[in-house]
């Protein structure tokens, strides 16, 4: 793999919203035509979060649960512990891939996860995500900034689901959730997150149709 294509992976555990939020800022802002690409792996404690067109009345009884308006595309969607999310930071110039590719890409990396149980998921046109079943599996909302992109990806792993029905998941009203564990895959945090690179950097280096 070049310099240029090199993808350095950070495990971050446990992360307030926030500060990966404005860690992921301040690293494209401050890098270089040369900086190595990055993939972060981490879960957020229960946050609500609203994208730049995302409405407030997608919301509804929201609770205790923090809310939060980012600067990524997408609507309204709700992370917690249990969640996998997966934030690519690339230099999409310099690897001269389109962000609706680097939004097949990881929509893809989610379906041939699945495939390596043996389970069918697909994408939806002009509805970014995969589902299972016409339920929301993962979701998707991207920043893209001087050529490089930020946020990503969360994929619904063995959670407490119950906060999705406080919102209009992605501004669909009634749209079903789910998560690995009801699909009958019990695996780890850890396993999952390997699953999911080892796919991403295939697809990287082999876009999606």
């Amino acid at each position: 793999m070049s310099a240029s294509h090199a993808l350095t992976i950070r495990h971050l555990g446990l992360t307030d919203y926030e500060s990966a939020w404005h860690d992921m800022q301040a690293f494209t802002d401050t890098r270089s035509a040369n900086t190595p690409d990055e993939l972060w792996f981490l879960e957020h404690p229960p946050v609500f979060t609203l994208g730049r067109n995302a409405k407030q009345e997608y919301l509804h009884n929201t609770g205790d649960i923090q809310v939060i308006g980012v600067d990524r595309g997408g609507q309204v969607t709700y992370h917690g512990p249990g969640q996998l999310i997966a934030y690519p930071l690339l230099n999409i110039k310099r690897r001269q891939l389109g962000v609706q590719s680097l939004v097949r890409i990881l929509e893809q990396s989610v379906i041939d996860l699945l495939s390596d149980y043996s389970l069918g998921a697909q994408r939806r046109e002009k509805a970014p995500g995969v589902y299972v079943d016409d339920r929301k599996l993962a979701a998707l909302g991207l920043r893209i900034r001087k050529g490089c992109s930020f946020h990503g990806l969360s994929l619904n792993v063995d959670m407490d689901l119950s906060p999705f029905s406080m919102i209009d998941p992605c501004g669909y009203s009634g749209l079903e959730v789910t998560q690995l564990k009801d699909l009958g895959i019990d695996a780890s945090m850890e396993t999952i997150s390997t699953q999911f690179r080892t796919h991403f950097e295939r697809l990287l280096d082999k876009p999606a149709p």
